[in-house]
């Protein structure tokens, strides 16, 4: 009887490779033939599931989404304000080996998403994503008195949205994928000065 393949979990398993040559050899140095070597394939077997690399860097980065959001909400369950938003920006940071190697597979998504409108849109569904959950635990910090601040919650929203973003641009160049140890203080430092107000 022929074995039964989980194609969902083959997916992964070359998403998982993919990181690991990536965090090695760079998204060049990422080949399909690569791919399938770290991942303990032949070459074509990875045709059925990402007929290109390109493909497979969108599943990548989707997938990095994904989990990302899955910690996400694991983390920020039964919290609000201040505390969620802590927690939510805690996920994002590349602040261990592994978020950086997330890093390095969405920063070469964003390169390509420069000039592919596709690409582009599934960046920006997001980063909207994103916005909306970070203006949500604003309100409720704003509710709760907890922040002061006097700069509208969208414009707050952004600032810190683009600072989490610039954390994995950075992450994704540091040597050896070294995660940045000031990241927290950094965080600590822009939750103080909402709290704080003018």
């Amino acid at each position: 009887m022929p074995k039964i393949v989980d194609h969902d979990e083959r997916r992964l398993e070359l998403v998982d490779a993919t990181w690991r040559i990536i965090a090695r050899l760079g998204i060049e140095g990422a080949t399909m033939r690569e791919i399938a070597l770290e991942a303990g394939f032949a070459n074509g077997a990875l045709k059925p599931y990402f007929p290109t690399k390109d493909t497979l860097l969108t599943f990548a980065f989707r997938h990095v989404f994904n989990r990302t959001n899955g910690r996400i909400r694991e983390v920020t369950a039964g919290k609000a304000g201040i505390p969620a938003l802590r927690a939510f920006c805690v996920e994002v940071l590349p602040l261990d080996a592994e978020r950086v190697n997330e890093a390095r597979i969405v920063v070469p998504f964003w390169q390509k998403a420069i000039n592919d409108p596709d690409k582009a849109a599934i960046h920006r569904e997001s980063m909207d994503q994103w916005h909306g959950a970070i203006l949500e635990y604003l309100n409720e910090a704003r509710s709760q008195g907890d922040v002061r601040a006097a700069v509208d919650d969208s414009a707050i929203a952004g600032h810190l949205l683009n600072m989490l973003l610039g954390a994995q641009i950075a992450a994704a160049l540091a040597p050896d994928g070294q995660a940045d140890p000031g990241l927290n203080g950094q965080l600590e430092a822009f939750l103080t000065l909402l709290q704080a107000g003018s």
